[in-house]
């Protein structure tokens, strides 16, 4: 898999990016040049030699509230879209295997989720718990966006029930969870990869909304967060664009590495894809 992340340009671009800010979030402490919620600095500074990034209307350093709003926004983006992804395997290929009432039952929950609107379903269960956390919120949006996956998961699963190989395991006596685990499930490693992908970046949208809407506690540091000062603020109106776009850009550059390395996971489900890229070297050899 390592191999085919590198062997696209699109896809070696999105693991850069995103190992880069990965890395930023993890030595933040190290990076960030002081304190995110310290208010010792001049009001609303542009970027300088000093401040990076410039300051906000209260005195924060932009540039350190950036470095550690990455390790928030990740950590809970990262985890939401881990916890779908498993909710997802779960329900799906259990559905798709099992069948019968196990898989009506489960095929229905999944359709109930489906229906509700992911948006506001999250602001209403916020509405009830004031000033949440952002871990808070990465769990709630993990346990309500695990159905698209789920729909995906049962039909490949579906699919693979029907293959010699899983009828050859039950022949040999080995039980459900084993087949689905040994030899269902690595044979949807591309779409499960893909899956994750998908559900971080879902996940990264759905905390900064819910965070730029105030329905995070504010005082933490994250994008979101960020987004939601600077609306406060009114940085837009009064021309302070070091305030803002430097979350907005960082939470579209997180997303384009998650959609270019999918460039990656679409070559391992489709081998014609993998075959492009050396018929183009080859007719630009003749």
């Amino acid at each position: 898999m390592a191999a085919v992340m590198f062997s696209n340009r699109k896809s070696t671009v999105g693991v850069i990016l995103f190992l880069f800010f990965v890395l930023m979030a993890i030595f933040a402490p190290f990076i960030a040049p002081y304190p995110p919620n310290s208010t010792a600095f001049t009001a609303n500074l542009p970027p300088s030699g000093a401040h990076l990034f410039g300051t906000t209307a209260q005195g924060q350093d932009i540039f350190s509230q950036f470095i550690y709003g990455a390790r928030t926004t990740l950590e809970v983006g990262i985890g939401a879209g881990l916890l779908a992804t498993v909710l997802s395997l779960l329900i799906g290929v259990t559905g798709g295997y099992e069948g019968g009432w196990v898989d009506t039952v489960l095929n229905f929950l999944s359709n109930i989720f489906l229906v509700l609107p992911g948006l506001a379903l999250l602001i209403l269960i916020e509405s009830y718990v004031h000033q949440s956390s952002p871990e808070f919120n990465g769990l709630v949006i993990g346990l309500t966006g695990w159905a698209w996956g789920a729909r995906v998961f049962r039909a490949q699963t579906m699919s693979l029930a029907q293959r010699d190989f899983v009828t050859a395991a039950k022949l040999s006596g080995a039980s459900d969870l084993r087949i689905m685990v040994t030899e269902i499930m690595p044979n949807m490693t591309s779409i499960i990869a893909s899956n994750i992908m998908y559900a971080c970046l879902a996940a990264i949208l759905a905390e900064s909304g819910l965070a730029f809407l105030g329905l995070e506690n504010v005082n933490s540091v994250s994008w979101g967060t960020m987004l939601y000062w600077s609306s406060q603020g009114d940085a837009m109106l009064t021309g302070a664009w070091w305030w803002f776009v430097p979350p907005g850009l960082g939470i579209a550059l997180v997303g384009l590495s998650l959609v270019l390395m999918n460039y990656a996971m679409d070559q391992l489900t489709n081998p014609r894809l993998r075959e492009l890229p050396r018929r183009e070297r080859r007719m630009r050899h003749e």
